[in-house]
């Protein structure tokens, strides 16, 4: 009932915060559709040029109690560190949730760079999302990787959270649809200026919706698993009632057997 309680605020949250993060893309994608000379676009856009070190941030729970929410996650997390460590690239791992953290730092525990959790705080505002971004930015510019991945679980519904991995670093370039190439725009101030500002922004932000569709997907996950759990106790205490009675019955029967049979030996 709690987490039926909070999912109806959070659902609400995330589907809010989506409209904004594919905007926030969108514009993007204009403005590097714009440039001309491709030297001149940010680092963060075009990234260092190379593949060889990858950042992964893994963005789960705090809190168990959630089902397959957190172990999705990782899951899909393990996966991608699999491959990149089989093409003998480098791996750099952020945590952000305790729930993560315990279940990667045993076979990827010196891959792990910096452990982030927010357990003291009931809700997670953009702020928080902004020092991780700034934290990303800043590995980035000391050059400690080439590509940056997110991993969070995306809000379906109350039953189907899917996994999701995003690649923020270098932003992704969509090609344009066939319909909008015959657009133009002009921006101002030039295109390359006002991608510096916004490209880390946009990090900021995209962390800030995996933070809303985990805490939507946490919510939904968590009232699935009580739900379930609830009714697998009723199943169990109306199995174990069952196999008390019938024990008591045969106790009882078994007495009464013994008390007839010394009646007729006498």
């Amino acid at each position: 009932m709690v987490a039926a309680a909070k999912l109806r605020k959070a659902q609400e949250m995330a589907e809010k915060g989506r409209p904004y993060s594919n905007k926030m893309d969108m514009i993007i994608q204009n403005l590097s559709n714009a440039i001309n000379d491709p030297s001149n676009a940010p680092k963060l856009l075009v990234g260092t040029g190379e593949d060889k070190s990858h950042l992964c941030v893994v963005m789960t729970a705090d809190r168990g109690l959630c089902g397959g929410f957190n172990t999705n996650i990782v899951k899909l997390a393990k996966n991608y560190f699999n491959k990149i460590l089989k093409e003998s690239k480098n791996l750099k791992i952020i945590t952000v949730g305790t729930k993560g953290l315990d279940q990667l730092k045993r076979d990827y525990g010196k891959y792990i760079i910096k452990k982030i959790n927010f357990k003291d705080k009931k809700k997670l505002s953009f702020q928080d999302a902004e020092s991780i971004g700034n934290e990303i930015v800043k590995l980035f510019k000391n050059k400690e990787f080439d590509k940056c991945v997110i991993f969070f679980n995306k809000f379906k519904n109350v039953m189907t959270q899917v996994p999701q991995t995003q690649q923020v670093i270098p932003a992704k370039k969509n090609e344009k649809p066939k319909e909008e190439q015959h657009s133009s725009y002009e921006f101002e101030p030039e295109e390359d200026e006002i991608l510096e500002d916004l490209l880390p922004k946009n990090i900021s932000t995209q962390i800030y919706k995996g933070f809303l569709e985990n805490s939507a997907s946490e919510q939904g996950s968590r009232m699935t698993a009580m739900d379930n759990a609830t009714r697998n106790a009723g199943d169990l205490v109306e199995k174990l009632t069952i196999n008390y009675n019938r024990s008591r019955q045969a106790a009882i029967t078994k007495e009464l057997i013994e008390i007839i049979s010394g009646a007729e030996s006498l």
